[in-house]
């Protein structure tokens, strides 16, 4: 009966370098005001400012412009549709609609980013 060959170690190369710093959890980075962690919060504040900037943006040209089609069109406020006067009904049926599309659109939008800043702190 013939012999096995003996067992041979196999290593990786690398397993005898030099151990990496452990990893610090970007939370702790923010916690503790370092300079990524400022970078995390910047990143977070600047998409809320954009949001922001966005929906005010929207709300103002929606009301600014009905405003501005009433003031120079004769025929928007003199015209009636169902008895009611025409800026009454686009009021009361067009811009509300249109704000509370904006609102959802908003609250959805910055749940996304609040969602992608979590992933983003809690990659490891």
């Amino acid at each position: 009966m013939s012999q096995p060959p003996p067992r041979v170690r196999i290593t990786h190369p690398r397993t005898e370098a030099v151990r990496r710093a452990p990893h610090r959890p970007a939370a702790r980075e923010i916690d503790e005001q370092t300079q990524l962690g400022d970078v995390y919060m910047s990143s977070l504040i600047r998409s809320q400012r954009r949001l922001a900037l966005v929906t005010c943006a929207a709300v103002t040209i929606l009301l600014a412009g009905t405003a501005l089609i009433g003031a120079y069109s004769a025929n928007f406020v003199s015209a009636r549709v169902f008895g009611l006067p025409l800026p009454w009904v686009v009021l009361g049926v067009g811009i509300y609609p249109l704000l509370i599309a904006l609102g959802w659109w908003t609250m959805r939008t910055a749940e996304r980013n609040e969602r992608a800043f979590l992933d983003l702190v809690r990659r490891r």
